[in-house]
């Protein structure tokens, strides 16, 4: 096992989980997860101490973004965040930017929302690649099912700043939205090339239930050794975002542990 196990951490210094869980990755917001404001992380030294301890780090930008709307009041902002949190995560030394795909509405074409996601994609000074992010519900979201991935990536490749548009894996939102577990890695990188995170997070939510509600590693309904083949199979880094702070946090990377 090469690729690195970590967690996502609100600590004031997120570098503290990582040091108590023995991992070696994390993920942190720059931020309020829930606002437009722009980031304001400031730990001293995080750059260097990441570095110096061998931990990747990754960013996750704000839930509230969705730059894939046709609503220019959260199109424009959204963009204008997402940019924002990209240099933030270059000051740091991240390795990523994590987005969620977004939506339309059912009132939209589809193909608006994609149209929107490469013309940000064009847009943007990319210093620390974007990770965009599956969802789990949503009949018109842009990352949700095969076909509407396959068409937002159609449009990606495009872009002249397509070697630094990744792809975050995230098993709950993958068995929420219906897809097949069993050969979940095969089909994203048939479509995306690439998988360069993967959440790993078990489901409260059932098949295709569009639930978005992570559980804690084998307590959830989706059955654990396909949790254990995606990681497997995908070789990426990992990050959990499974319930709890550090104690649950660490019970899961020893069950994930005990079965790579």
């Amino acid at each position: 096992m090469t690729f690195p196990l970590g967690s996502h951490t609100a600590s004031p210094n997120p570098l503290d989980d990582a040091r108590a869980l023995g991992a070696g990755a994390l993920q942190l917001t720059l931020g309020d997860p829930q606002s437009w404001k722009k980031p304001a992380f400031a730990v001293p030294s995080f750059r260097e101490d990441a570095q110096a301890e061998g931990v990747a780090v990754f960013v996750h930008s704000p839930f509230v973004l969705n730059v894939a709307s046709t609503n220019n009041r959260i199109r424009i902002p959204s963009r204008k965040l997402l940019q924002q949190h990209v240099d933030g995560a270059a000051e740091i030394g991240a390795q990523g930017v994590v987005v969620h795909g977004g939506h339309v509405t059912a009132d939209d074409d589809p193909a608006s929302g994609v149209a929107n996601w490469r013309k940000c994609i064009d847009g943007l000074e990319i210093q620390v690649p974007i990770l965009i992010e599956n969802t789990a519900g949503g009949n018109h979201a842009m990352a949700r099912h095969l076909d509407a991935l396959a068409r937002l990536w159609e449009q990606v490749a495009a872009s002249d700043n397509a070697p630094n548009v990744g792809f975050c894996l995230d098993t709950c939102h993958a068995f929420a939205a219906g897809l097949s577990m069993e050969t979940l890695v095969d089909d994203v990188l048939a479509i995306t090339g690439r998988i360069d995170l993967v959440h790993l997070n078990d489901s409260q939510g059932g098949p295709g239930s569009g639930v978005d509600r992570h559980a804690n590693l084998g307590e959830g309904l989706i059955p654990p050794e396909m949790l254990v083949e995606v990681v497997r199979a995908a070789g990426a880094p990992v990050i959990l975002e499974t319930p709890g702070g550090v104690e649950a946090h660490a019970r899961d990377l020893e069950w994930l542990r005990a079965r790579l």
